[in-house]
């Protein structure tokens, strides 16, 4: 499903990446975990096209993504749920899930609302699809944001520090929403250094140090 084979990446002098390599199966929920300036975030940034890796490869079901071709080709099948969420604030709920759908990809607006509302119901949120998100708490910011990073039905949903500012209950609720995710065979990348909820969500966790993976473990 996806496959990372030999990443490096440099910034100037510094070598952040290190022949990274791993790959996840379909529906599998795989985590990145390590310190800060480990290169989780680099490695996330890389698969989903917005650094260049320097040398390497990236493969989505044996399909190779070199170049903004490959992008191109599958766009869409690669989705992101950011840090701080990036949600438009002058849009509501709705309007923040179909714009993509609707305004970069041509899907029929009909269509997008129709997706939209099934994945609020995913996150349990139907009850806010008119909110804003300054009405929003944080933990509800960020399940709008997965239910906007699964719009397009990717294959692949990354998440950057999903855990991070947020309160027990919250991630449990995430994790809930995850595990959902995996069942709809949804492939998951999560960068964290929070170990107890790596061991918790995932079924294959990938420590890395350094710019290195250093070990690989099964947590099925």
């Amino acid at each position: 499903m996806l496959k990372v084979v030999n990443l490096n990446k440099s910034f100037g002098n510094t070598k952040v990446l290190k022949d990274i390599s791993f790959e996840l199966e379909k529906g599998e929920i795989g985590v990145l975990l390590g310190k800060s300036g480990a290169g989780k975030t680099t490695i996330l940034r890389c698969i989903n096209g917005l650094e260049e890796a320097d040398s390497g490869e990236i493969y989505l079901d044996d399909v190779v993504i070199k170049n903004s071709k490959d992008r191109e080709n599958i766009r869409g099948q690669i989705g992101l749920v950011f840090q701080n969420f990036n949600l438009f604030p002058h849009m509501n709920v709705l309007q923040n899930i179909i714009e993509s759908p609707v305004n970069v990809f041509d899907i029929k607006k009909e269509e997008a609302i129709k997706r939209a509302n099934e994945l609020l119901e995913l996150v349990d949120l139907e009850d806010k699809k008119d909110a804003y998100p300054y009405e929003l708490s944080g933990g509800q910011q960020q399940r709008v944001a997965i239910a906007r990073a699964c719009a397009l039905s990717p294959k692949v949903l990354c998440f950057d520090e999903p855990t991070s500012a947020l309160d027990l209950e919250t991630i449990k609720r995430v994790i809930t929403i995850m595990k959902r995710l995996k069942e709809k065979d949804i492939t998951i990348l999560i960068i964290t250094h929070d170990v107890g909820f790596a061991d918790s969500v995932a079924d294959k966790i990938i420590n890395i140090q350094n710019g290195k993976v250093e070990s690989i473990k099964l947590n099925k």
